[in-house]
């Protein structure tokens, strides 16, 4: 057990960007009339509101929960505790491996990802080749869109000779990759956590080269591949970014439940209703919601297209991931690092901590035991424990744990829903695996938080409890994500825009959505 646990994360510190128990949202009423509406405040939403008022537009945005953040949310769901509930990283991350294992090919390795990671950030930053506007309407229109092909043409140029390397490893097992890298097992394996997290695929599974990649996208603070904690959890980020749009003269607001969009007799959105009945009208609305939730609940069926709609039911939501926030009232100590005798925290407590990869096998037979309707028995287990960096967490001497666990069905069997004996029972094997690797973890339980599939879902609008807003597969990429013909954020509907991680660039890339979604909707607003 002892070689198995890792320190697969070194970070930097604790981010502050805000105090803990902020809550920002507007003290002013509910107007009956805005340029812009979003619905959700999940940090894309936010994004969006904070652009969009910077471009001259009245913007509100509705949130149905009581907190800010959507999945980037920080809750003292334990009294004393508070957790980042759902997200629980800053950046898209690169692990560092420990040093005693002197690997010299290491640095080469991640000087390969990084190569390939940063010449795909033009493509992050920015919408989809405009593909209608390449081939459909007048010349000028033609020339205007010919601007959206500069983002792909400065990723080519700066991948160059390593076009070949991009192909393989975003089309190909990431197996196929790793095993040509390294020959030790243990190391092959805990690398390949990195592409299957969050992902309802398996390591020898064509397009999981590309999750991988997608994981070491990341930059915190100009560093390549960087990450961190922030001070008071990950609501910390959803409350600043909230600051900035309120004081650009944005709205934000808690517990207004979108029920619908309003469609005007033209055809185009004309602002929402909420559950109470309220309507609030406007230019624009832009949802920050999955796909499936903007396209089946929230927009009258009858503004859509029968073959839109087929469409929309083929979007891959499935999920692997629960998630348990654990209270404890001692730190870890793991047989592989065992602690001092001061009881301070070592380095590895700072990392993600990889469980139960001591192979590849290992991980999948965890994936086969979830897709046969099962939860793992032996399951891929992502450890963090932020409060080891930012004591304001939890009370002295007690830390909050994160457990990252896959792989788990979002139906058991495919037909039967979570009951709170099947949580319990599951929280109970994922803690009997983490008790073989640190003796008395059981016994230093305070207090828990469970989320299924169905619970992420439940609580946090994410289809399918999918933390992407849909599948990171290759056919829902880029010029296909969510669908081929809502890839540019602009949806059937006049007016109403897609602004959440289930449009390009995707889940985990933080803001992106947002701001792309956002000069969308800046540029169709010049020519209203």
């Amino acid at each position: 057990m002892a070689a198995a646990v890792r320190a697969g994360l070194w970070h930097r510190g604790v981010i502050s960007v805000t105090r803990r128990g902020s809550h920002s949202h507007s003290n002013t009423a509910l107007k009956p009339q805005y340029d812009a509406i979003i619905i959700g405040a999940g940090h894309n939403g936010l994004i969006a509101s904070a652009y969009l008022q910077k471009g001259g537009l009245k913007t509100a945005v509705l949130e149905r929960r009581h907190v800010l953040g959507g999945a980037a949310v920080s809750e003292e769901i334990i009294p004393g505790f508070l957790f980042s509930r759902a997200s629980y990283l800053l950046s898209l991350l690169r692990p560092h491996i420990y040093q005693d294992l002197e690997l010299k090919v290491y640095p080469e390795f991640l000087s390969y990802l990084e190569r390939l990671g940063c010449a795909i950030h033009p493509l992050l930053d920015a919408p989809p080749v405009d593909i209608p506007g390449l081939t459909q309407g007048s010349l000028r229109k033609k020339i205007s869109a010919l601007r959206s092909l500069k983002p792909l043409v400065k990723s080519g140029l700066q991948l160059g000779k390593n076009i070949p390397d991009f192909y393989e490893l975003v089309t190909a097992p990431v197996m196929k990759v790793l095993n040509r890298w390294f020959e030790s097992e243990p190391l092959r394996a805990t690398l390949a956590t990195d592409s299957v997290i969050g992902a309802n695929t398996s390591p020898n599974n064509p397009g999981s080269g590309y999750v991988l990649l997608h994981h070491v996208m990341g930059e915190l603070e100009k560093e390549k591949g960087a990450w961190g904690y922030v001070e008071g959890g990950m609501g910390g980020v959803s409350q600043s970014i909230a600051r900035s749009a309120q004081s650009l003269g944005g709205d934000i607001f808690t517990n207004r439940d979108v029920e619908k969009v309003l469609i005007g007799q033209d055809g185009s959105a004309k602002g929402v209703v909420l559950t109470d009945g309220t309507e609030v009208h406007s230019k624009v609305v832009l949802s920050n919601s999955t796909p499936y939730i903007t396209f089946k609940q929230l927009t009258p069926q009858d503004a859509l297209s029968e073959a839109f709609i087929t469409a929309v039911d083929q979007i891959d939501y499935t999920s692997p991931v629960t998630k348990i926030n654990v209270a404890v009232d001692k730190l870890p100590n793991f047989l592989a690092a065992p602690n001092s005798a001061d009881g301070k925290p070592g380095p590895h407590h700072q990392c993600s901590i990889h469980l139960n990869c001591e192979s590849v096998e290992v991980l999948e037979e965890a994936y086969r035991e979830g897709q046969q309707g099962r939860p793992s028995s032996r399951p891929m287990i992502e450890m963090t424990i932020p409060s080891v960096l930012d004591p304001t967490l939890a009370p002295p001497g007690c830390h909050v744990v994160s457990l990252f666990i896959q792989f788990t069905p979002y139906l058991l069997e495919g037909r039967r829903a979570w009951t709170d004996e099947d949580r319990e029972r599951f929280a109970d094997t994922a803690f009997d695996w983490v008790e073989r690797y640190a003796p008395g973890f059981k016994k230093s339980i305070v207090g828990k938080d469970i989320l299924t599939p169905a619970d992420l879902e439940r609580v946090f609008s994410l289809t399918g409890g999918n933390i992407f807003h849909g599948s990171m597969s290759l056919d829902q990429l880029y010029l296909a994500r969510p669908l081929p013909s809502v890839a540019d954020y602009r949806s059937p509907v006049k007016g109403l825009y897609l602004c959440g991680s289930g449009s390009h660039p995707g889940g985990g890339v933080m803001g992106a959505a947002g701001w792309n979604s956002a000069l969308k909707v800046l540029a169709d607003f010049k020519r209203l």
